[in-house]
């Protein structure tokens, strides 16, 4: 009718959204999502985070037009258990992946068919959906493989072991191979070549490549985004960086040579780590800051198709800085600030991950939020955000954080519990300022040799006064909470508490 009564008037409104970028249909769509889940980024690595020597203009950016999150925390202490709870909503004492553990030749430990993912909700609300990076949930064919759980297109590392190297010789296209092109591919383990000069640049030239992963992956993303401009698309894009090995174009390491730091080769001489690097902290600082430039393209190309204010834009960390020193020297950087821990450590170093979120209009800008929350949270967030919260799985951990983005007050997280059988055997659950950790557990022979440590967050921030003996009380409920709120798993025992497996 309108068309009919005002055709000019149609004609300029046209004309009006094509001149903008707009989509014709943008004011009735859902909101775009785009989850960007950065790799061994550690909670002070980003400028807007703290970060005084690594430039992040980008990121920045993007948290001074949203809300930081400084109480967030990943799902677990290294990335496949991690990413399990982001994809499933459900903490490390019910999800199915606890740990890291490989499925030669190629992937890792799957999630069954059985459980429900992000992406298999959002695109049950009718979200094309993308994963660009790295994967690590089930090895191709299998019943993780991401093509069966939910994924319209996938592009990138479907395993970890071979996503430790930048300059690999494929990557994956949906079901397919893709080349790239190095020839010959560049390992993520090995040392210099025997009877190499370690203080020779050149001795390190054999660990450069030709054809970049990560931006081959940013492109594929940027496609996907073009391609799906006018419906709903979640893009879920889980980079590689700054995971070491210390893989980055000469180019991008430019401005901090610059600087003259003092920057001592890593030339792997120990024989443990991975390939080694002329000027490590360079190196490193460079490939936070590729990141950065890579986050800040998705970000423009948002800008230029008229998108940026119909997307939700998270961005985090799969967990903390790694360990490896001599590699990424995290004492030099500041990683994780005053927080104890690191990558592999339940510890807040090692979990309390760098989040922001953005949605103009809806999610203040400049704003912070220190409510507790955790990767387990997305689901049932992103569901609410887009106004479908009944379809929100059962039997979730996960509690929406919308309220929070939204300006509203907020009930505080009852509690937050993780759990790690690796790096000794972890356990750690909080509520409130109170924070309860178990260390070392696999060497006990049972659960009462295990000592319990305290910590009040709030007075102590750096877990470095362990208060157990002034608060048995505390001590006491927080134990009976974490046996409360966990189910054995027999693929992921956590010693003492559950049956070691039986040898086959």
């Amino acid at each position: 009718m309108l068309k009919r009564l005002f055709p000019v008037l149609t004609a300029v409104v046209a004309l009006a959204a094509c001149v903008t970028g707009l989509s014709a249909n943008a004011a009735d769509q859902k909101p775009n999502i785009v989850f960007i889940l950065a790799d061994d980024l550690g909670y002070r690595e980003l400028g807007c985070f703290g970060q005084e020597k690594i430039k992040t203009p980008n990121l920045d950016r993007l948290a001074s037009q949203g809300m930081k999150l400084t109480q967030h925390y990943c799902g677990n202490a290294v990335c496949a258990p991690s990413r399990c709870v982001l994809m499933t909503a459900k903490h490390p004492g019910h999800a199915f992946v606890r740990n890291n553990k490989s499925t030669p030749p190629e992937g890792q430990w799957p999630i069954p068919d059985s459980e429900v993912t992000l992406a298999e909700v959002l695109h049950d609300q009718g979200y094309v959906t993308g994963a660009f990076g790295k994967w690590g949930l089930g090895g191709p064919g299998s019943c993780g493989d991401p093509m069966v759980q939910g994924l319209d297109r996938f592009f990138g590392y479907n395993c970890q072991a071979h996503a430790h190297s930048y300059y690999p010789s494929y990557l994956w296209d949906n079901d397919k191979h893709i080349e790239l092109n190095n020839n010959p591919p560049i390992p993520g383990h090995k040392g210099l070549a025997k009877g190499a000069d370690p203080n020779n640049p050149r001795s390190y030239d054999e660990f450069k490549g030709q054809d970049y992963a990560p931006d081959r992956i940013n492109a594929a993303a940027l496609e996907f985004v073009k391609a799906n401009r006018d419906r709903p698309f979640f893009l879920y894009y889980p980079t590689v960086i700054p995971h070491v090995a210390l893989h980055v174009p000469d180019e991008d390491l430019k401005p901090y040579l610059a600087l003259g730091w003092k920057d001592p080769p890593f030339t792997k001489a120990s024989g443990y780590g991975y390939t080694p690097h002329f000027t490590p902290r360079a190196a490193y600082a460079a490939m936070i800051s590729h990141l950065d430039r890579n986050v800040g393209k998705v970000l423009d190309l948002l800008h230029e198709l008229g998108l940026s204010d119909n997307t939700i834009v998270v961005f985090s960390s799969d967990n903390g800085t790694t360990h490896l020193d001599e590699e990424v020297d995290y004492t030099f950087f500041a990683s994780v600030g005053e927080l104890r821990g690191l990558k592999g450590s339940l510890y807040e170093g090692g979990v309390r991950v760098p989040t922001i979120v953005r949605w103009p209009g809806k999610v203040a800008a400049g704003s912070e939020s220190d409510r507790v929350s955790g990767f387990e949270d997305w689901m049932p967030t992103l569901l609410e955000l887009i106004n479908k919260p009944d379809a929100t799985p059962k039997g979730i951990d996960g509690i929406s954080l919308a309220p929070t983005l939204l300006g509203h007050k907020q009930e505080p997280r009852p509690f937050l519990y993780r759990e790690f059988p690796s790096y000794g055997g972890q356990q750690t659950i909080r509520v409130g300022n109170w924070k309860a950790v178990r260390q070392n557990m696999t060497r006990a022979k049972s659960l009462s040799q295990v000592k319990t440590e305290l910590y009040n967050i709030a007075e102590d921030i750096s877990e470095k006064n362990d208060v157990a003996a002034q608060h048995p009380d505390i001590v006491a409920k927080l134990e009976k909470m974490m046996a409360e709120n966990r189910t054995p798993s027999e693929d992921f025992p956590l010693i003492p508490i559950d049956p070691r497996p039986k040898r086959k």
